[in-house]
Formats: structure tokens, C-alpha cells, sequence
């Protein structure tokens, strides 16, 4: 099925590993033109960009950090010197504390919702100079935003606010044509889950449970955020997508 991305200039923050890598590979195999944005290890995002030239397209990387003003204006500022404008934005980019709750600090909390949910703000902000009727932004999300799960207080909150966060801007920005959504991911085995401490017991219980019998790719998650940057999904406003193999309708 073509989604009709070709030539399409698309953000993707977090875009050098996991969830990311896969987003930014599929949305440039859809023929979109791909910035890759990291925030610590270059070699990722220049293994990425190097990638999808080799395969034809179009790439870019930036470092920035999303969480500060700073960072987000020099992703901007790329943004409008290699192309004016974008078509598409994914806001991936994650951190986070994964501490009881007897242990966090008003520190974490301001790390992890400047780090998850705050960027989605400031990202639309930017967005609205430069994407015009037609133009699609997705958030990552997590199960953890309706679930509780083991160490994942502050960024399941992170995560229930971005979700809320889509919601509000679909109402309030209606008319600008932008399309607003979510993805939330079930059990993906990351970088990123390996810092949880009980990283295997939260895989063997997913795929125990899940309907599918196997734990979330992240190639099953860009697939379904590619449809959502495409104009196939017009009428899909507002929403949290869940790609979990069916984890969450059990009970």
C-alpha cells in the first residue's frame, strides 16, 4: 500500500535507536526525507543517515537536546535551512527516572516531563511556522500511561500527559489541518528497556499474556506511525493508537 509520503520532510526526535531508528528508516523507505535527531552518541544517527542514502533518500542529522529551548531552536533553525519547512513531526525522543515512588525527587519529575511531555508543546509551537493543512504529528507513547507498571511512576504520568496533551491540541488547533496522534507501544526490547530492573520478568510476562504470543518490534511500531503521517489516516484525529498484540484487553 503506498501511504503517499514520497518527497515529504519529516522530524523524527529520537531518531538514531530503537522505536526511533525504525521510525526514521520506515518513514524513508515510504519515501519521506528524514532528520534524525540525537541527543549524546553521533555514530547511531550517522549509521541511520548513512543507511537511507545508501538507499536512495534523502537524511539528515541534528543534535539537540528537545528539553531546552536552546535545543529545539537549533533543530528548527536546520529544519528551515535544509528544507523552509516540515511535513511531518514524531515526537520520540524519551528519558526518565525508573525509581519507586518512595525514592524520586522533584528533580526527576522535572527531567523526566521536561524530557517526555514538555518537547511535544514547543515542537507544535514550531510546527505551526512551518507545516500547513495536511500535515501529521505523532507522539510515542507506552502502556504505562493506563497501567501501572513496577518503577514507572514518573514516566507513565510523563506519558499519560503527552497523550492528554494530543487530545487538547486536536480540539484547540483544529483548524489549522494538522492531524494529531499517539502511538503507544507495548513490551519492545530496547536500549531503553534494559533499564528497567526487572527488564526480563516485564517480557516474559508480556508475551504470556499477549494475544500474540510475542513481544512488540519496533518495526511494528513505525508501521503504524508511517499510516499515521499519511493522508490514509485523514480521519483518524486526536487518538491513541495501541500496538501491543492485544496485551492490554486482558484483564
Amino acid at each position: 500500500m503506498n501511504l503517499g509520503l514520497e518527497g515529504k520532510r519529516a522530524l523524527v526526535t529520537g531518531g538514531s535507536r530503537g522505536i526511533g531508528r525504525a521510525i526514521s528508516l520506515k518513514l524513508a523507505a515510504e519515501g519521506a526525507r528524514v532528520m534524525v535527531n540525537y541527543l549524546r552518541k553521533s555514530a547511531p544517527a550517522q549509521e541511520v543517515v548513512a543507511r537511507i542514502r545508501a538507499d536512495g533518500g534523502e537524511a539528515h542529522a541534528v543534535k539537540a537536546n528537545v528539553a531546552d529551548e536552546q535545543g529545539m531552536a537549533a533543530i528548527f533553525a536546520q529544519v528551515d535551512e535544509v528544507w523552509g519547512g516540515v511535513d511531518i513531526i514524531v515526537a520520540n525522543a524519551a528519558s526518565g527516572v525508573l525509581r519507586p515512588i518512595t525514592e524520586v525527587t522533584l528533580k526527576h519529575w522535572h527531567w523526566t516531563m521536561d524530557v517526555n511531555a514538555w518537547p511535544l508543546v514547543t515542537l507544535v509551537q514550531g510546527a505551526l511556522e512551518r507545516m500547513g493543512a495536511g500535515g501529521a504529528v505523532v507522539a510515542i507513547s507506552s502502556l504505562g500511561a493506563m497501567r501501572g507498571i513496577p518503577f514507572y511512576s514518573l514516566v507513565g504520568a510523563s506519558k499519560a500527559a503527552l497523550e492528554s496533551l494530543i487530545r487538547q491540541l486536536t480540539v484547540d488547533l483544529s483548524r489549522s489541518g494538522i492531524r494529531f496522534n499517539a502511538v503507544s507501544a507495548g513490551a519492545v526490547d530496547t536500549d531503553a528497556l534494559r533499564y528497567f530492573p526487572n527488564r526480563q520478568e516485564i517480557l516474559d510476562d508480556f508475551v504470556r499474556r499477549a494475544p500474540a504470543g510475542r513481544t512488540v518490534t519496533p518495526e511494528d511500531v513505525a508501521d503504524v506511525v508511517a499510516f499515521l503521517c499519511s493522508e490514509r489516516s485523514s480521519m483518524i484525529r486526536g487518538q491513541t493508537i495501541v500496538v501491543d498484540g492485544g496485551y492490554s484487553v486482558r484483564g
